[in-house]
């Protein structure tokens, strides 16, 4: 139940992002949100057999930012991972760690055991509207940069 209650709150936040407005900056708890993707999307993981490993670091400092649209990252790079691993024979799992990296700078990675990205198509990643998925179908990524 106390899951549910979080995914509907973290639903509603997200709605936010479809209304105009300037970012709300804040300092956020990249781990807390990390936890809340998971939670949100934990049924769509089970549903094809995927498990989700953390490495969080326990004193990561805070960081800047707009809470829905680093909500919106994580949720994009946990769905992307999980996307591509539907079709994967053998292991799948989605790996988060984050970290204080040099400078203080905090490190966010979100790795799968899919089927990878091609290395004629590494230089387009960044690209608005490149996706390697057949059907063109692909969740939106929103950049933000983050200040502490």
């Amino acid at each position: 139940m106390k899951d549910g209650t979080r995914a509907a709150e973290i639903i509603s936040r997200i709605r936010l992002l479809f209304k105009k407005g300037t970012p709300d900056w804040e300092l956020v708890d990249i781990n807390e949100v990390i936890r809340e993707m998971i939670v949100l999307l934990r049924g769509e993981a089970t549903r094809y057999n995927i498990a989700v490993q953390t490495d969080l670091a326990a004193d990561l400092c805070q960081a800047m930012g707009d809470r829905v649209q680093l909500q919106q990252v994580m949720m994009n790079l946990i769905m992307n991972s999980i996307d591509a691993m539907k079709e994967v024979e053998g292991k799948r799992e989605v790996a988060i760690k984050s970290e204080c990296a040099e400078d203080r700078h905090l490190l966010v990675s979100v790795s799968d055991t899919g089927v990878g990205l091609p290395p004629q198509e590494v230089s387009q990643i960044f690209n608005a509207f490149f996706t390697t998925k057949p059907d063109g179908n692909r969740h939106g990524t929103v950049h933000q940069p983050l200040h502490r």
